[in-house]
């Protein structure tokens, strides 16, 4: 019976995923072999040694102690993509409510007195106060080119607007489900030049931090949108408010309120709802039980931001150990050497490295006494060993 740690409410729809016959799911239990969660922060929380697995239901993982988790030899899961149509349609709709003045009207309109032949003399005298842009034609560019920012890439697309991408890391299956229209941009200081609208999909990182600040914003066209429904602190809250109050940029739409920010009459502030949509707590919560559930029944490893993936697939009449080690040379002559002495036959093996991390995964002709167990884990480097049953 495998027990899983809730730190957050997660969907029942994920919860469903992990058979009660196989698993003890509570927010309060000792020992857990995982933990599931959403924006609990781990960071100062006790590890358990039992511990083998933590999976975040949601894409970042800022609140996680990653590499803590690495040296314990414990893989971080999350759901990168699962949530990206409902973070899409709210850059959508914060694009739309940013040039059509959509906020700053329905306040104004919210606000008329008198009987209603004076309310239709003020709303036609103060509708020219509200006046916007459309989208056709106008150039969007997406910073950070993973699901998300392709969904938002691929509809601007649709939506005839001109697209321009950023992403040195984009890899080869994200760069086939872009548009061929997106256009790509060399860097991020060539990018900011050219656009009237600008998103951020990337996470909170050194590199990140304020990666639109007073030089990049005086460099942009007059009358630019800024979107960040990414993380608080990728746009610097300061030189943003003062480019606003310069009429550099035309508005400023994000998910993170600051008392800077919240009454700024070119800003609109929402509080965090990128993903907060029934469908996307679904899917999310879906993809990280049941990747949860592989690692800890099979050993295989999908989308984990600190371990390598490893997929194999199990052989009738075998018996499979998982081997976390440090990424140094020799790990796994020693590995095989100790299997060897203790009389097993590798019938298959996938190892793979990421980092300073190595993952094994090894199927044996016979079960695995605890004797050769102890000598694996004792070997200098391992960080952690499994038998799957």
């Amino acid at each position: 019976m495998y027990k899983i740690l809730t730190l957050n409410n997660i969907s029942p729809a994920g919860l469903d995923r992990l058979p009660r016959d196989r698993y003890e799911v509570a927010s309060e239990i000792q020992h857990p072999d995982a933990i599931l969660l959403r924006s609990f922060k781990m960071h100062d929380m006790t590890i358990p040694p039992s511990l083998k697995a933590v999976g975040r239901a949601g894409a970042g993982v800022n609140n996680i102690p990653v590499e803590k988790m690495s040296t314990l030899g414990i893989p971080v899961f999350n759901a990168p993509g699962a949530n990206a149509n409902a973070v899409k349609e709210l850059v959508l709709a914060g694009m739309l409510l940013a040039c059509r003045n959509i906020c700053q009207a329905w306040d104004f309109s919210r606000n008329l007195a008198g009987d209603d032949a004076g309310i239709d003399k003020q709303t036609e005298a103060g509708k020219k106060n509200f006046a916007g842009f459309e989208l056709p034609g106008r150039t969007l560019g997406v910073v950070g080119l993973g699901a998300i920012g392709r969904e938002v890439a691929n509809t601007a697309i649709a939506l005839g607007m001109k697209v321009i991408g950023f992403d040195p890391g984009i890899t080869v299956e994200g760069a086939w489900q872009l548009s061929s229209e997106v256009q790509k941009a060399a860097g991020f200081d060539e990018m900011v030049e050219k656009v009237d609208f600008l998103t951020f999909h990337v996470p909170l990182i050194d590199a990140t931090r304020h990666m639109l600040n007073r030089e990049r914003l005086a460099r942009m066209r007059k009358g630019v949108v800024v979107l960040n429904f990414a993380r608080k602190g990728i746009v610097d809250d300061e030189a943003i408010a003062e480019a606003i109050k310069g009429g550099k940029v035309y508005g400023y739409v994000c998910d993170f309120p600051t008392n800077l920010l919240k009454g700024h009459e070119r800003v609109i502030t929402l509080p965090h709802l990128g993903a907060s949509t029934q469908e996307a707590e679904d899917n999310c919560a879906v993809m990280v039980a049941e990747q949860v559930r592989d690692y800890l029944e099979n050993g295989n490893v999908r989308n984990s931001v600190n371990f390598p993936e490893v997929i194999m697939a199990r052989s009738a009449g075998t018996y499979r150990l998982a081997v976390v080690n440090s990424n140094v040379p020799n790990m796994l002559s020693q590995v095989s050497s100790d299997l060897g002495k203790g009389g097993l036959n590798i019938v298959d093996m996938l190892n793979k490295s990421r980092g300073e991390l190595a993952y094994t995964v090894v199927d044996v002709d016979k079960p695995l006494p605890a004797e050769v167990v102890e000598r694996i884990a004792g070997i200098a480097g391992v960080l952690a060993v499994r038998v799957i049953e």
